[in-house]
């Protein structure tokens, strides 16, 4: 068997933040760390947190007054963070940059009286905080019939914003159906859609025809991870997104010669690396790594963990 091995592949810079976020914060404070949703849509990542103290919710009435609170890397609504400083919680803001960048323009937008069309997938963590930034003049698209279905003026003063982790053509397709049916339609001055995001589906969309099968590394519940998959399939290659090993079907192989293996940008390198042990072992695997693109791209800690360490720092040094 010869494996293709995608890069880019796993961790962005945005989840790269989040996680080392946590794990400082942990050290750090020690158990139990709070964390508003999960750290990332992972399960082995969140399931290695939850082992050291993390503790994962969804309503800030579960965390007890003055404890430490991490913002997950999808984001939260004003709403959530005037509940975490009405309970006094220590928050840590792990929000992803580029995400942050889609609630700045959301604020934009509305203040300058746009009704405002949210490309995206309704319930996705980065998407009810994104709508919460406004939510009276926001509007969920999720689709090219969602986007015929707009009973809107002609002339209503319409933009546009996207989740960060879609399908490149998928977001497209809806955009210029928008435009078809609102010319005046304005967007962001720069896409929303992540780079990281965008790479890994590049990869796949250049190596996918070269495969006969693709296995995506990621959990069912990352958007992005999602999207690898159905790339594939779209381009007439079987695909197959798993958590790790445990998923693996050997049925899968039976007429597999060439075999492209990927992992969404929330899928730890780990995972990746018993996938291919296990190719190796049962199949006997040769593999090939494939760029197409090179990531150099690094998000600064949040702030409450950079000052924490400055004063470390300081302390060690005056002692």
């Amino acid at each position: 068997m010869k494996v293709i091995l995608a890069a880019p592949r796993g961790f962005c810079a945005g989840v790269n933040m989040a996680v080392e976020s946590l794990d400082l914060t942990l050290q750090t404070f020690g158990p139990p760390v709070y964390v508003y949703h999960e750290i990332v849509h992972n399960r082995f990542v969140v399931d290695s947190f939850r082992s050291r103290g993390a503790v994962f919710v969804n309503d800030l009435q579960e965390v007890p007054e003055g404890s430490y609170l991490l913002f997950s890397a999808h984001g939260v609504s004003p709403e959530v963070r005037r509940l975490a400083r009405q309970r006094q919680l220590h928050a840590i803001d792990a929000t992803c940059p580029l995400v942050t960048k889609v609630h700045l323009e959301a604020i934009r937008f509305a203040r300058e009286g746009y009704t405002i069309l949210l490309i995206g997938h309704e319930g996705h963590d980065e998407v009810l905080g994104t709508m919460g930034e406004a939510p009276d003049a926001m509007i969920l698209v999720q689709t090219i019939e969602d986007a015929d279905a707009l009973e809107l003026p002609a002339d209503a003063r319409l933009a546009y914003l996207t989740q960060t982790t879609l399908s490149v053509d998928d977001a497209n397709r809806i955009i210029e159906r928008l435009r078809a049916r609102f010319p005046q339609l304005v967007g962001p001055a720069k896409e929303d859609i992540c780079y990281a995001t965008q790479n890994r589906q590049e990869a796949v969309r250049a190596l996918c025809y070269q495969a006969d099968l693709v296995l995506v590394l990621g959990s069912q519940n990352s958007s992005n991870s999602q999207r690898l998959s159905e790339i594939a399939r779209e381009n007439g290659v079987a695909a197959h997104l798993i958590d790790g090993v445990a998923d693996i079907d050997p049925v899968w192989f039976q007429e597999a010669e060439t075999v492209l293996v990927t992992a969404g940008a929330s899928a730890p390198e780990s995972v990746v690396e018993e996938c291919l042990s296990f190719l190796r072992e049962r199949y006997g695997a040769d593999i090939e790594v494939r760029t197409i693109r090179t990531e150099q791209v690094q998000f600064q800690l949040p702030r409450a963990i950079r000052a924490h360490q400055i004063t470390l720092a300081s302390s060690a040094t005056s002692g």
